[in-house]
């Protein structure tokens, strides 16, 4: 009789328990997932210095509200390699997930896959062209950025000769917001005529193959928008194996520490910088603010530079970092 009081007894505590932990694991679906408290952040790709930078703002920020931030992030920017990392972080629960969509559409199932299973979404860099799954998009004006390219490019070549663009990847909402930003600022130059946009599939060499291509068909060529990193590397490559290197002139795109010393050597001409560490804390603060039911701003832009050699020093709060 004793034992059966007993077994009574745990079945009741039990029952309790599990009634808590019940209590409470509904209490923290409804702020966004198992633990409200955890935040990941899957970058576009590992080891670049805009994104690290990025993390670097977001961690600190994290840090400063009480939240942690766990960072995954695919080798190459390819939603193939992407997807996996999202279905992964799924499984985890976190509150929120800060991503930087390496598909316009691609991505788009696997996060309304995390944002249907609660988890609070904010889009950080690039962004999906269904506005419907995140709570929040930071990102630079990559438009103005694009803009800002053409205006630095036009005093570098004085306002003549043909301009050709290399883009990475078709369907990359920010390189491609910078390509038409580009095109529509050099129609207000009537002396520039633009050859148009060549992707290189986020390869330095397949960029420098375009170079070479080009210098080929248009001898003219004056100058070139690399809309990122890969871009920017391969226009110098090409153009060094041309002997044109100087000769025609590179505005890229970011301020990674090669890329400053690139400007610093001349190599290129001229960078459009962005703010990454400042998108990481806004993520983090739009994140964190959906969590909390408090406002949530849907759509935040930051601000970016036009450096040149010549105010590189005053300018250099925007250079990215390669670690934090």
């Amino acid at each position: 009789m004793r034992t059966v009081r007993r077994a009574a007894v745990l079945a009741g505590v039990m029952v309790t328990a599990a009634a808590v932990l019940a209590g409470c694991g509904g209490k923290v679906g409804d702020s966004g997932g198992a633990d409200a408290k955890k935040l990941v952040l899957i970058p576009g790709v590992a080891n670049e210095p805009f994104y690290i930078s990025m993390q670097c703002g977001a961690q600190t920020e994290a840090k400063k509200l009480g939240y942690s931030l766990n960072t995954q992030a695919p080798t190459q920017f390819d939603a193939s390699l992407q997807t996996p990392i999202v279905t992964g972080v799924i499984a985890t629960k976190p509150g929120a997930i800060l991503i930087a969509p390496t598909h316009a559409t691609a991505m788009a199932a696997p996060i309304e896959q995390a944002k249907n299973a609660g988890i609070k979404i904010v889009e950080v860099d690039t962004a999906l062209d269904d506005t419907s799954i995140a709570v929040s998009s930071i990102s630079s004006d990559n438009v103005k950025g694009g803009q800002l390219a053409a205006q630095t490019l036009a005093k570098l070549v004085g306002d003549k000769g043909s301009m050709l663009v290399i883009n990475t990847k078709a369907g990359t909402s920010t390189t491609d917001q910078r390509a038409q930003g580009f095109a529509d600022e050099l129609k207000n130059h009537p002396g520039m005529t633009a050859l148009g946009v060549q992707y290189n599939n986020n390869d330095a060499a397949q960029a420098a193959s375009i170079v070479t291509a080009t210098l080929a068909a248009h001898p003219d060529l004056a100058g070139i928008f690399a809309t990122n990193l890969s871009s920017a590397e391969g226009a110098a490559t090409g153009l060094r194996n041309a002997g044109k290197l100087g000769q025609v002139k590179i505005v890229g795109f970011d301020a990674s520490p090669q890329q400053v010393q690139d400007l610093h050597n001349g190599t290129i001409q001229a960078l459009i910088a962005q703010d990454p560490a400042t998108i990481g804390v806004d993520g983090v603060d739009q994140a964190t603010a959906a969590l909390e039911g408090k406002p949530v701003t849907r759509h935040v832009q930051t601000d970016m530079v036009s450096i040149t050699q010549a105010d590189m020093d005053a300018n250099s709060k925007y250079f990215y970092k390669s670690k934090c």
